[in-house]
């Protein structure tokens, strides 16, 4: 009687134990709840699996000046990343030098139709003010745009390169001879703000942050909340949505979860007339992050749009006066 007892309880166990390891591996994608195989390829563009990825700088590649002031020069760079070429512009003081190092800005733009855009599109001007004021600019164009090669054919991965292309450029920045590695700073502009925070959550260094209108709603309300600018409203994106969120966990991608991670001081801009980011956005983003006992000082300014027309002079003297506190 006893060995039929500890039988049963040998089953048990064992029945548990396949239960939950089969739970775990349905849970992370291995097999489906029929047991076959179910792939999930942007599993690897979640955050946190982001932040636990390794990245190794690489070579950026100054390709030439494109043009030259007193203070200046610009010039086009490439790097790779992934495997694939990612193009940009750089805009460095004539005194940088391998002896005279300088600090460095990574600059990110928001949404420019591609149509319509040109290499370096969406920073040029603010660059301008940074190199005059002492530090380099690195600005990518992004895969798909300037001559850099074409990102995924899936909507969403397309979207999630974004990050890892960005991060690839900012672990890079040592490569180039005449940059202060130790003295970095990151700045984004409205989607370029929200690729900006979410870099900053990926690597969760302190590397002072400037934001300009960023779009910092949750994921996928994120992208969905602009969806009446396409010609067909959005329908094949809800479509496409639809269809990865059976098989993830939208949560999971969201930079709002992970506000925490976050570590360097943020200056944080919105115009109260912008008609792409409603100021409430930025409003409940600098109070999350207080909340969360992060450095932030933010403006608001009054009758600015989404490029702070109106109040941009007054912006970035005030970009030149942050970096320079924690850059200089």
């Amino acid at each position: 009687m006893k060995w039929i007892v500890i039988l049963v309880i040998s089953v048990c166990v064992a029945f548990g134990a396949g239960y939950y390891i089969g739970n775990r591996a349905i849970s992370s994608g291995i097999l489906s709840p029929l047991g076959m195989v179910t792939p999930k390829p942007l599993l690897k563009y979640t955050i946190e699996n982001l932040s636990r990825r390794q990245y190794v700088p690489t070579q950026i590649i100054l390709d030439g000046a494109t043009a030259t002031t007193s203070a200046y020069t610009v010039y086009a760079f490439h790097y790779i990343s992934d495997g694939l070429k990612v193009t940009g512009v750089a805009h460095i003081p004539n005194d940088a030098s391998p002896v005279n190092k300088k600090p460095v800005i990574v600059e990110y733009r928001g949404f420019i139709d591609p149509a319509n855009y040109f290499s370096g599109d969406g920073t040029a001007h603010s660059a301008e003010v940074y190199a005059q004021n002492g530090f380099i600019t690195l600005a990518p164009d992004f895969l798909g745009f300037g001559g850099s090669d074409k990102p995924s054919g899936d909507v969403f991965e397309e979207r999630f390169q974004t990050y890892t292309t960005a991060v690839n450029l900012l672990v890079s920045v040592g490569s180039l001879s005449m940059v202060d590695a130790s003295r970095v700073g990151v700045w984004g502009h409205s989607n370029g703000g929200h690729i900006a925070l979410t870099v900053s959550e990926i690597v969760a260094k302190p590397y002072p942050l400037v934001l300009w209108a960023p779009v910092s709603k949750p994921f996928p309300y994120s992208i969905l909340y602009y969806t009446d600018d396409a010609d067909d409203h959005g329908k094949l994106l809800r479509k496409e949505l639809a269809a990865f969120e059976k098989l993830y966990d939208v949560e999971l991608f969201s930079l709002t979860n992970y506000l925490d991670r976050v570590q360097g001081p943020i200056q944080l801009h919105q115009g109260t007339a912008d008609n792409a980011v409603p100021l409430a956005w930025s409003d409940a983003l600098a109070s999350q992050l207080k909340g969360k006992g992060k450095d932030v000082t933010y403006y608001t300014y009054s009758g600015a749009d989404h490029d702070m027309t109106g109040s941009w002079n007054t912006v970035v003297a005030r970009d030149v006066a942050f970096y320079t506190k924690y850059l200089k």
